[in-house]
């Protein structure tokens, strides 16, 4: 199935709302080397349909790993649990962020941990770097790590 055409004005809107971060792993599009795109949070071979309450930003290595998928299983428990759907849920409810890690708080920041390979030893170099240069985490993430 081919993806629709994603307008302009969507794009921008998108990217704005993020504060030009990816939704996911929280790094900023200037330190992505591929930038970051327009996702589907509900992929359209799911149904979802491309308007401002069905996309997220994400950087190409999220976007790449989550796919069409929508959830994941617990294994220990034989549940299926959605992802972390940034529209819907504060990252810092399904999240943490420790150091360079990003911690699962939760089954769904569990599942969308384990699924978009957040903690990947590239991406963990990657975030080890930007963070060592003072640029991870983001200024612009800050007020989605507070729990508050």
């Amino acid at each position: 199935m081919s993806t629709s055409y994603i307008p302009l004005a969507l794009r921008r809107l998108v990217a704005t709302r993020a504060n030009q971060l990816c939704e996911y792993c929280l790094m900023h599009e200037d330190d992505t080397y591929f930038g970051c795109q327009v996702a589907h949070v509900i992929s359209e071979k799911h149904g979802g349909p491309t308007n401002p309450e069905n996309t997220a930003y994400a950087c190409s290595f999220c976007n790449r790993s989550k796919g069409s998928d929508i959830g994941s299983l617990i294994w220990r428990t034989n549940q299926f649990v959605r992802f972390y759907n940034p529209r819907i849920d504060r990252w810092s409810d399904h999240f943490r962020l420790n150091g360079i890690t990003i911690l699962a708080l939760t089954e769904i920041g569990e599942v969308t941990v384990k699924i978009l390979d957040l903690n990947h030893i590239d991406r963990l170099f990657e975030r080890e770097e930007l963070q060592r240069q003072g640029l991870y985490p983001p200024q612009a993430a800050l007020h989605l790590l507070d729990r508050l």
